[in-house]
């Protein structure tokens, strides 16, 4: 697998409290010239993206983040309000609260509402596997496909744990033919990267990738 290869799977991300539109900037220009599936930003950030750079970017933000626990109609009105300022993909995260005391229908719902608002837009779902049991992410495999998203998603990055090869084999085992894998969250080396890819994933979350792989994907490698 090529250098060039591995950053098309990447989500080009920076998602830290205190990110500038220089760093901002400087991770939006990274992806146009060495062609990351997408930009991952800060919702504040989308329209000034578009305004500065148009359609030679695929934007992508995320709602109800980190915590996922955000009022549904919330969610719904920040992804709404996204997709008006020009994003194009939207990681949204479930109320795991939600999951851990059984309301698996309220989280179903809550995701076929921001699908809904999403429409043509790609909806990405993040479950949040490391405060979850297997039996948990099994049932969200189920709920992620049932609510049709278009990819079921490890992690914010924010919590006690990221991506893990277990997490994404188990997910493609029980997601629908329909729904793709994201991984995110500690995927930081090469390695790693071609794991994820090669264990199934279809994108990766990370702010590493094109610092890693940047030097090669201009040589051609």
């Amino acid at each position: 697998m090529t250098d060039t290869e591995i950053l098309a799977h990447i989500d080009h991300t920076l998602l830290k409290a205190t990110s500038s539109w220089q760093e901002i900037k400087t991770l939006c220009d990274e992806a146009v010239q060495f062609k990351t599936a997408s930009v991952c930003v800060p919702p504040s950030y989308v329209k000034p993206i578009q305004n500065a750079y148009g359609d030679t970017l695929n934007i992508c933000t995320v709602i109800g983040f980190p915590l996922g626990y955000s009022i549904t109609a919330a969610k719904v009105l920040e992804a709404e309000r996204a997709i008006q300022s020009g994003a194009n993909e939207i990681d949204m995260v479930i109320n795991i609260a939600d999951v851990k005391n059984g309301n698996f229908d309220f989280v179903l719902e809550e995701i076929k509402l921001i699908k809904k608002t999403c429409g043509t837009k790609i909806l990405k779902v993040i479950i949040e596997t490391c405060y979850l049991t297997e039996d948990e992410k099994v049932r969200l495999c189920g709920i992620v496909t049932e609510a049709k998203a278009d990819f079921i998603k490890t992690s914010t990055g924010f919590g006690t744990a990221g991506a893990t090869l277990a997490d994404v084999e188990l997910f493609k085992k029980h997601i629908g033919p329909a729904v793709k894998i994201k991984a995110a969250g500690g995927v930081k080396t090469r390695e790693d990267l071609e794991a994820f890819i090669t264990a199934g994933a279809a994108r990766i979350g990370t702010s590493s990738a094109v610092k890693l792989l940047s030097g090669n994907a201009a040589a051609g490698y």
